[in-house]
């Protein structure tokens, strides 16, 4: 008797064992994709706090010794702050009302000014002088 029912133990036991481990490897897959999104969350957060820039304690202070060193004028300053925001020759021509040629002549002045040879290298430089914000 004694036999019998360490083997009816043994048996559940095994029923147990063999349930758990069907268990197991049902949620796995969920298990496994829940800790892969996690880890892309915390990633992309990470990531987030790096590329992204933050908000300057202080406000952005134009730095005019650099603009008279180099010369800018205060024409060239707004075209270079169109320039920053993407707009094109005609657009920038629109909002300050001059003519195109006259943006593109601003315009070559500030590479020279600057010694940019694209618009992104300007306003990359015009960042570093803090001419822009």
């Amino acid at each position: 008797m004694l036999t019998y029912g360490a083997a009816l133990a043994a048996l559940a036991l095994l029923v147990d064992w063999l349930g758990w481990q069907q268990a197991r490897m049902a949620w796995s897959t969920p298990v496994y994709v829940l800790a892969i999104a996690l880890l892309f969350a915390a990633l992309g957060i990470w990531l987030g706090t790096r590329l992204v820039p933050r908000a300057r304690a202080v406000p952005f202070v134009r730095n005019d010794k650099a603009l008279a060193a180099l010369g800018i004028s205060p024409r060239e300053c707004e075209v270079l702050e169109l320039l920053a925001q993407g707009a094109s020759n005609k657009v920038i021509a629109r909002r300050l009302e001059i003519s195109p040629n006259t943006v593109k002549t601003h315009a070559a002045r500030l590479f020279e000014k600057l010694g940019a040879s694209s618009r992104t290298q300007l306003v990359h430089k015009a960042r570093e002088l803090e001419l822009l914000p």
